[in-house]
């Protein structure tokens, strides 16, 4: 995996693949600690987490976050 990716692939195309809104911050802490999404329940989706915090993408979020 290239590195600078988070845990990310590409697509066939080279497209990075994003994670979708609707992942839950459950399976997002398997990948980034416990402590992401702190203060947030683990059945909440990505799309909630962002949107509490203000951004737009998960890349956003974790450079704004001290995760």
């Amino acid at each position: 995996m290239a590195k600078g990716l988070d845990d990310r692939s590409r697509d066939k195309d080279g497209q990075i693949r994003h994670k979708r809104r609707d992942t839950h911050v459950s399976t997002l802490r398997e990948i980034y600690g416990p402590r992401f999404g702190n203060g947030i329940r683990g059945d909440a989706e990505l799309g909630t987490l962002l949107d509490r915090a203000g951004v737009d993408t998960l890349d956003e979020y974790l450079r704004k976050s001290d995760n």
